[in-house]
């Protein structure tokens, strides 16, 4: 999404024209999810996607129709998979998609540039924050735009200039990282924050995990006390880099308050003692998630020594180890994905505790 609001943004600098997509509302199994983007210019380009196919074709060419028209009216389209939009595409699901096809150029720019760079500051900050979008409310246009942040204050509207009380009483918490939502004819696209990655451990797994993770738009930072190893030309994706002794650098982070619930951590690190002492500090902190890798062997012996050092059980029991989905991985990369594939489903499913029977007994 950041680059679509990118190219938006140009668009209306630049006082040219063209149509944002979004998706506002699906049911069933569909291609993509409520907030998916897409940006379709008059010569028929576009960046940004609805999942492709003949509901993307066909979204792009009743937007350009509209273009070529001169209708500056946004437009709510609905789709059913289960009919000709399904067949060629291998797409019969029964789902149902709607979206809002909403002309952004010239004649709307001073409006509408002040409210998506602000969309596009959030975004670009990894901070939460909610889009309210009317489609059927008998007081508002169609397609009107309120962004609220994180503690519901309204920051910026598009089309009217304030929203009715009833739509900031049902703004979603985000702190549940909620999903999109239709409710009262008004589309809840919450934006959520973006959730920072803590890989202790800067070696061969360690820098296969920050490449995949990034990717899947975490916040890395890698910890490592080797300088050779936590370098920017290995984790170019790095947003941070801390060299130092493990032990010592954890218990700043922790007495800053930098590990939150919105931190994830992974332990990789070169050795039994390394991993050890970086769940001794880690284990009882608010992360969101902490995971750690090894055999079950080596976990029960750090569990052990980690409980005789006054660790609680309840501190261990959410630990992620051995980190990762049980896919059979054999090689770096597979780790790797296992453990990325875990971590996205912690945080799109909103649940930081592994399955009791993959956790030695404490």
């Amino acid at each position: 999404m950041r680059e679509v609001l990118s190219e938006l943004l140009a668009t209306l600098e630049q006082g040219r024209d063209g149509v944002l997509c979004v998706v506002v509302e699906t049911r069933g199994s569909t291609p993509q999810k409520a907030g998916a983007t897409m940006l379709v210019f008059p010569d028929g380009g576009q960046i940004g996607t609805l999942g492709g196919g003949c509901v993307e074709a066909e979204v792009r060419q009743r937007a350009l129709r509209g273009l070529a028209q001169g209708d500056s009216a946004a437009q709510l389209l609905t789709f059913s998979l289960d009919d000709n939009y399904g067949w060629d595409d291998g797409l019969i699901c029964g789902g149902r998609m709607a979206i809002l096809a909403q002309p952004i150029g010239a004649s709307s720019r001073t409006t509408a540039r002040p409210y998506f760079l602000r969309l596009f500051d959030f975004i670009s900050r990894g901070t939460g924050c909610i889009e309210a979008i009317a489609l059927h409310v008998p007081s508002l246009p169609v397609g009107c735009r309120f962004l609220f942040d994180a503690e519901h204050q309204l920051v910026a509207s598009f089309g009217v200039d304030g929203p009715p009380e009833s739509i900031r009483r049902s703004l979603p918490d985000l702190r549940q990282r909620p999903k999109a939502q239709l409710s009262a004819g008004v589309a809840y696209l919450p934006i959520l924050e973006r959730l920072r990655l803590l890989i202790v451990g800067a070696g061969h797994v360690g820098q296969a995990v920050a490449e995949l993770a990034a990717r899947v738009d975490f916040d890395v930072w890698v910890l490592d006390d080797r300088q050779r190893y936590a370098h920017p030309e290995r984790f170019p994706q790095a947003k941070r880099l801390i060299i130092g002794d493990i032990g010592r650098s954890l218990k700043a982070l922790v007495e800053n308050d930098e590990i939150t619930p919105s931190t994830f951590a992974v332990i990789v690190t070169r050795g039994h003692n390394h991993d050890e002492e970086a769940l001794y500090h880690l284990a009882p902190t608010p992360a969101g998630y902490v995971g750690m890798i090894g055999s079950k062997r080596k976990i029960r012996l750090i569990f052990d020594d980690l409980l005789a050092k006054g660790i609680s059980p309840e501190a261990l029991q959410r630990v992620h180890a051995p980190v990762g989905l049980p896919i059979g991985s054999q090689t770096v990369p597979e780790i790797a994905i296992s453990i990325v594939a875990e971590l996205i489903q912690c945080r799109n499913l909103a649940t930081s505790r592994p399955s009791p029977s993959s956790l030695p007994r404490v």
